[in-house]
């Protein structure tokens, strides 16, 4: 995707990068402003709307909360910005910025006033562009309002913001259709005697994607010296649209699929019978290493992603005394439009697989252990405990062996991802995927935002963090370059990227074969970007070269929290 004047993103590495994320839980963008804050030093606008959610700050009196949250729906975060209670949900647009502000004082008062100002004007700009003109600012009480010098002036705009070391979090929750009622249960921002509103009440019927459109435009004038850089996800949010693939033998040919693609401007692809490139020719052969390693894993009544998913690789990898366990058994909870891992409902988790697991390790003599597993929804903790368990046993049965583990994302749930963090893997693998755009066609229970969380989480723990793209299914290069700058922005260290092979023709099609030659440019531009190593070919896996992946990393002493050692931090809310 390239910008309005026609330039590449790749020639703009420091533009200001738009992203509009959709629907997306405020924890989980809670811990991508985290790690985009504590691994990058890019400038970034996250536009989204939260599910229905009351955040309290710091300075916040649970007093104000006049009805408990899940009686109406909503959910209750504690937030590290400053001030009392609000609401964010469906209808209301949030924006956060994520950017170096200037300054002398790293994020002190002055800095930070000045900042909420500038702020405040970017949506008092917003609004005269849509047609509200009178809206300004009222003394005493932060945010943005309607007729400010009338009797009975209304908020519209609530804006609280944090500036640590002179990067901004937190920002501004612009009510463009929101159910107002939800303000009916809390006392707003602790200001009892003042009315909340929205556009449409005010006589504004502009769409969200409109509302959108025009703070982009006022925050590339604003932010944006060196341009935009905007990626979008889908845009409708109806429960019929957020529905994974129809379940059964396999994804299955759906309209749904076919809809989302067409949404997503992928209308045409490549017959599923059509002759591949030779760079995509992949032999099986059976080896005797190979079939070592079958009988090991028939034995154990083991199961590995290099079978399930038919890794082109497997003989190489296997040949070479490597393979990738697929542990919480063999059907997954999700039905992603490339993946080839059966669908139908799960089976319960089999207690005793740790040690099976362990014990084909020790067998085939393994330095570095890959373990990956279904995404297990069906499950509380989305199947964390397995993953950690098998960590354990493989470091009880082989001491000095390094364990990489590929996780879904587990909903998003913090303690479930602290378990797996807990067990001290290695190297934590969450794959992305595909670019923003393609994630509702591609994999529509899952989510970019989330998935980039996860990956801020998991690097804010302290571990080294790995993950995968997949090439074919209707990306340009310059949307490739987005997600790796969005990778490399939550301080992932290892990516991997392949083509994309159909599996059955029930699956997503293939729009193009990538070259070679274009793929190692990625690989270049992603290693130029900051990413310590980036693996990229045709027939590049996940999994593939993990060990010498892993071992391309620089060793960080005492990384962990990124966010761990703040200083002049102001957190200042404004309602």
């Amino acid at each position: 995707m390239s910008n309005a004047a026609g330039r590449s993103v790749a020639d703009h590495p420091n533009r200001l990068r738009v992203r509009w994320l959709g629907r997306v839980a405020y924890r989980d963008a809670y811990a991508l402003q985290r790690g985009l804050v504590g691994s990058s030093s890019q400038n970034y606008l996250l536009l989204l709307e939260h599910p229905a959610v009351y955040t309290l700050g710091i300075r916040g009196d649970l007093g104000n909360i006049r009805r408990p949250p899940e009686e109406v729906g909503a959910t209750l975060e504690y937030s590290d910005r400053g001030g009392d209670v609000t609401f964010h949900g469906p209808g209301q647009l949030v924006g956060y910025p994520i950017l170096t502000v200037p300054g002398r004082r790293g994020g002190g008062i002055t800095d930070t006033v000045a900042y909420v100002a500038s702020v405040e004007q970017l949506v008092i700009d917003v609004l005269h562009d849509l047609g509200l003109t009178d809206v300004g600012r009222l003394t005493g009480f932060p945010g943005v309002w309607v007729e400010p010098g009338s009797v009975a002036p209304r908020k519209i705009c609530a804006i609280g913001v944090k500036l640590s070391r002179g990067r901004s979090m937190h920002g501004f929750a612009l009510n463009v259709d929101p159910d107002l009622a939800m303000f009916d249960h809390i006392v707003p921002c602790g200001i009892a005697d003042k009315a909340v509103t929205s556009l449409r009440v005010e006589g504004v019927t502009a769409t969200m994607r409109e509302v959108v459109d025009a703070v982009v435009a006022r925050a590339g004038e604003r932010w944006g010296a060196d341009g935009v850089d905007r990626a979008e996800v889908a845009w409708r949010h109806t429960p019929a649209d957020l529905s994974p693939f129809s379940r059964g033998e396999g994804p299955g040919p759906t309209a749904r699929r076919a809809t989302r693609l067409a949404e997503a401007g992928v209308t045409e692809g490549i017959e599923m019978g059509a002759r591949k490139p030779a760079w995509m020719r992949a032999t099986l052969v059976l080896t005797p290493e190979v079939m070592a390693i079958r009988r090991t894993m028939r034995e154990l009544d083991l199961v590995t992603v290099c079978e399930e998913a038919g890794c082109p690789n497997l003989s190489e990898c296997w040949s070479d005394g490597t393979a990738t366990f697929m542990i919480n058994g063999e059907r997954c909870t999700r039905a992603c439009g490339f993946c080839l891992v059966d669908t139908r409902h799960p089976e319960a988790p089999d207690r005793n697989e740790p040690g099976r697991v362990a014990e084909a390790v020790a067998r085939m003599g393994l330095q570095f252990a890959v373990v990956t597993g279904v995404a297990r929804d069906d499950l509380i903790d989305g199947g964390a405990a397995e993953f950690a368990a098998v960590i354990r046993a493989i470091r009880d049965r082989t001491p000095g062996v390094s364990v990489e583990v590929l996780i879904p994302d587990c909903k998003g749930d913090p303690a479930a991802l602290e378990v797996i963090f807990a067990a001290r893997p290695d190297v934590v693998n969450h794959n992305i995927e595909t670019v923003a755009r393609l994630q509702r066609a591609v994999r529509p229970s899952a989510s970019y935002a989330r998935s980039l969380a996860v990956l801020a989480r998991a690097k804010s723990a302290g571990l080294t963090t790995k993950s995968s793209v997949i090439a074919g299914m209707g990306e340009s290069t310059d949307e490739m370059l987005q997600t790796l700058g969005d990778l490399r922005g939550v301080g992932v260290d290892i990516v991997t990227i392949g083509q994309y092979l159909r599996p059955t023709s029930n699956h997503l099609p293939v729009a193009r074969w990538w070259t070679p030659e274009e793929l190692t440019a990625l690989k270049v531009a992603g290693e130029a970007m900051g990413i310590s190593h980036v693996e990229a070919g045709p027939l590049v896996r996940s999994s593939y070269h993990a060990r010498q992946a892993a071992a391309a990393v620089p060793v960080v002493i005492g990384s962990g929290d990124a966010m761990g050692q703040e200083c002049a931090v102001q957190p200042v809310i404004l309602g």
